[in-house]
């Protein structure tokens, strides 16, 4: 892996597991959990074509409808704090797991920026593509320019664009920094930002971090009791407001993680784990139950 690449500390030994076992449901309870969610997601990819024709609207419908039913076949409880709206905007957020996708998309429906790796998921890949995903090599820098042009282009098209910027999943205890190029697309178009911070409770079993199988991510979360899902939609950023986009990151990231969380000032993936989890337990139990990333 490139050097440059954005990485995180997070281990699925550390990072993934249950606070204690009664956060664990039955074996046939998850068992059945399973096997719902991979219906649900299946149904989503055999019946993607038929969405095709339909106008922006009922697509976008429709894919609150589906994401909020793939969430509820995994046990997964959802809460929606804030108040979304049909403006196209740049939206980024903090980036937990692969859950994390549906759960954006089941109230701010729009084009992901997802890492190339993810086109070749089984299932998920091939509905990511269909729905209009945007794929970044982040092994090849010289593709990225290119790549924000699609992003601003996509915006002035009067779509909504979601981006992680963080660049690789965290395990919600503590986060990474939030690269700036994507937001270059903000400003390229005259796009507001819209800041959305995502929460899981418990926070372990939906991370998705480090080698962590997609397999043995898809059973601890349908085997968590009690899962709740929560993203809080924040004040929107206008793009004008900032000079650059590396200040125009910044103040997302201030938003997304407030002052009171935890950041981790260098995103190597050589750090140990134990020095990111030693700071973020230090955090007041007020702010870190408000929880808080690719």
């Amino acid at each position: 892996m490139s050097v440059w690449l954005p990485g995180a500390p997070c281990t699925p030994r550390t990072c993934a597991r249950a606070p204690h076992q009664s956060a664990v449901a039955r074996p046939g309870i998850a068992a059945a959990r399973l096997t719902a969610g991979v219906l649900v997601v299946l149904a989503g990819v055999l019946l993607a074509p038929l969405a095709a024709p339909l106008g922006r609207t009922a697509r976008e419908r429709a894919t609150r409808l589906w994401c909020r039913a793939v969430l509820r076949a995994f046990g997964v409880r959802l809460r929606v704090a804030g108040r979304p709206d049909d403006t196209p905007r740049l939206v980024v957020a903090n980036h937990i797991s692969w859950l994390d996708i549906p759960l954006v998309a089941a109230v701010l429906p729009g084009r992901m920026l997802a890492k190339s790796e993810v086109r070749r998921w089984p299932l998920l890949g091939p509905l990511a593509a269909r729905g209009g995903t945007l794929f970044v090599a982040r092994d090849r820098p010289r593709a990225l320019p290119g790549t924000v042009r699609e992003l601003a282009d996509a915006l002035r098209g009067g779509s909504r664009v979601v981006v992680f910027p963080e660049g690789s999943t965290w395990c919600g205890r503590a986060h990474g920094r939030f690269r700036p190029a994507a937001f270059q697309a903000a400003l390229d178009a005259g796009a507001a930002v819209q800041p959305v911070r995502l929460t899981y409770h418990p926070t372990g079993p939906a991370a998705f971090v480090g080698d962590d199988p997609l397999a043995a991510s898809l059973w601890r979360i349908a085997a968590a009791g009690g899962l709740t899902a929560e993203i809080r939609i924040l004040a929107p950023i206008p793009a004008g407001h900032h000079p650059d986009r590396r200040t125009l990151a910044r103040a997302a990231q201030r938003a997304v993680h407030p002052t009171g969380q935890t950041a981790v000032a260098s995103d190597s993936a050589n750090r140990p784990s134990s020095s990111v989890h030693q700071c973020a337990s230090s955090i007041p139990a007020a702010a870190s139950s408000a929880r808080t990333p690719s």
